[in-house]
């Protein structure tokens, strides 16, 4: 079983508009950013990494960068995202290839999907890489669909599915995860405003896109709560809502790559066909990075 845990920032995927070509080295620079701020993990291709508008060829390129960038020193846990079994276990493979340590795996869904089928999809890429760590990522407000208490039972059985990432916000089912499989399994904080109180319900960490803008403020509030300060852990994590609560206004990716703009990264702006920021949103984003300090 491997020892995932802390923060793992959901890198954005700085991208050329004009040539669709990854800036490679505006993704590296971000990468040797967040772990000099101390990072416990990489984790590309998430929500905030817009994995919807690449391709199969950008998304590899993307993986191939952050593995090399990261050199060892931390493990990449890439997102496998796709509607159909056969293209998640394309990606797998892509990226097992590249060198990843673990995948999140990701369900997108048009048509409803029976539990049977649910089940069967992570499964099978599990299955199909037995060296690879998978956490499972459930996001019932974004992917379509929340995953079964009971699936998530069935799944944490597979030896090689040791996580769930879980967006649901809702603390009773984080527990009831908890109580059920928590010898088998165990959580990543997906939500900006709950990542303390996982951690203290039992969480092992937060994997978010947040963390690539403040990812030192992030690593703080981790080391606060592991050494049971939760006075001072609970004042971060009020100190940084004031720029999650700015991008909880506006389409998160665009946020990031903004702050990260502002920050002097040069990740470009969010990939078509969603819209670049008004300079309202950009300016408050401003305001709530000079707030953070």
């Amino acid at each position: 079983m491997t020892d995932f845990h802390g923060i793992f920032p959901y890198l954005v995927s700085p991208i050329d508009a004009a040539s669709g070509h990854v800036r490679e080295t505006a993704l590296r620079g971000l990468v040797e950013h967040v772990l000099q701020c101390g990072v416990h993990g990489l984790s590309p291709l998430g929500s905030t990494g817009e994995f919807a508008y690449l391709s199969l060829e950008q998304r590899a390129q993307i993986v191939r960068v952050v593995v090399d960038a990261a050199a060892g020193r931390v493990p990449v846990v890439a997102g496998v995202a796709a509607f159909s079994t056969a293209q998640a276990l394309r990606q797998a493979e892509a990226y097992a290839r590249l060198g990843v340590d673990g995948l999140i795996l990701i369900l997108q869904q048009m048509f409803p999907i029976p539990p049977r089928g649910v089940e069967s999809y992570f499964r099978a890429v599990a299955q199909a890489f037995p060296r690879l760590s998978m956490t499972v990522y459930t996001n019932p407000g974004l992917l379509g669909g929340e995953i079964a208490m009971d699936v998530l039972d069935e799944l944490s059985h597979d030896p090689n599915i040791e996580y769930v990432k879980d967006a649901s916000s809702d603390t009773g089912r984080i527990l009831t995860l908890l109580n059920r499989m928590g010898g088998r399994i165990r959580v990543f904080s997906a939500s900006a405003h709950v990542p303390l109180l996982v951690l203290r319900l039992g969480g092992v960490g937060w994997m978010a896109g947040p963390a690539c803008v403040m990812p030192r403020e992030c690593v703080r509030l981790y080391d606060l709560a592991r050494a049971q300060r939760w006075d001072e852990a609970l004042a971060e994590q009020r100190r940084q809502w004031a720029i999650n609560e700015v991008f909880a206004k506006y389409a998160l990716a665009a946020c990031v790559k903004t702050a990260l703009r502002l920050q002097g990264f040069e990740v470009g702006e969010p990939l078509a066909p969603q819209q670049p920021l008004g300079p309202k949103a950009v300016e408050e984003i401003r305001r709530a990075l000079a707030q953070l300090g």
